[in-house]
């Protein structure tokens, strides 16, 4: 049996069998003929770990855009392009995710030279943003300390979950997919892990002087941006240093 893209619902989160629903990465594995599973065989790991993670922070109509790619994600393991899938998500991670949060906390210089930066393409470029990452960090965690002195746990709880529903954590898994390599752990050493801490101050921080509803198109935002990532990285283009 296969599955049939045109009637296919993705549900948010892992399902026991097909009868109580998919996921992207089960509908994969389904339509790839594997068994049921959100790990399916065929598909390389970075984009296990970034569909996964993405999947489940989509609200339903935007988890929808998804069923699309369904086919192209069958037979991408072992295709060579996984490093430059977690470098896509780093670059991610660091030129276009953190800079959104610094935005909203009021950092917009730091969000500039985070966007300035040269494009994430292998370890060298990694080392380079670093210490501009970390400025933002500490401008970020700075912004957080205030705004921790002056808010409710709401706003802590805002901040986390808008961090959350953003991709966050997708980007992270997928960055860090070629972490088993000396290169990818040392590239999210230089510059990822404090892209991850900063962008988390900064929800932080702006949500010490914003409630949810102004959180919210930012969350948006990034969201349509991690679908159109993801897409990107089935068939990254070739590498321009």
């Amino acid at each position: 049996m296969t599955i049939d893209l045109t009637v296919i619902t993705l549900d948010k989160g892992a399902h026991n069998d097909r009868e109580d629903g998919v996921c992207l990465l089960e509908a994969v594995a389904w339509f790839a003929g594997e068994p049921h599973d959100d790990a399916p065989r065929c598909v390389s790991p970075v984009l296990g770990a970034f569909g996964r993670g993405l999947n489940d922070v989509l609200p339903d109509d935007q988890r929808q855009s998804l069923v699309p790619l369904i086919p192209s994600l069958v037979g991408t393991r072992s295709d060579g392009l996984d490093e430059r899938r977690s470098y896509m998500a780093l670059d991610w991670l660091i030129r276009t995710y953190t800079p959104a949060w610094l935005d909203l906390a009021g950092l917009t210089v730091e969000a500039s030279a985070l966007r300035d930066l040269r494009r994430i393409v292998d370890l060298a470029a990694a080392q380079a943003a670093g210490p501009v990452v970390r400025v933002g960090y500490d401008k970020a965690a700075a912004a957080r300390d205030t705004a921790r002195a002056a808010t409710r746990d709401a706003a802590r709880d805002a901040a986390r979950d808008a961090a959350r529903d953003a991709a966050r954590a997708a980007a992270r898994d997928a960055a860090g997919a070629a972490a088993g390599t000396a290169a990818g752990a040392a590239a999210w050493d230089a510059a990822g892990a404090a892209a991850w801490d900063a962008a988390g101050a900064a929800a932080w921080a702006a949500a010490g002087a914003a409630a949810w509803g102004a959180l919210k198109p930012t969350v948006d935002q990034l969201q349509r941006s991690a679908i159109e990532l993801y897409s990107a990285l089935i068939q990254p283009p070739e590498v321009d240093r």
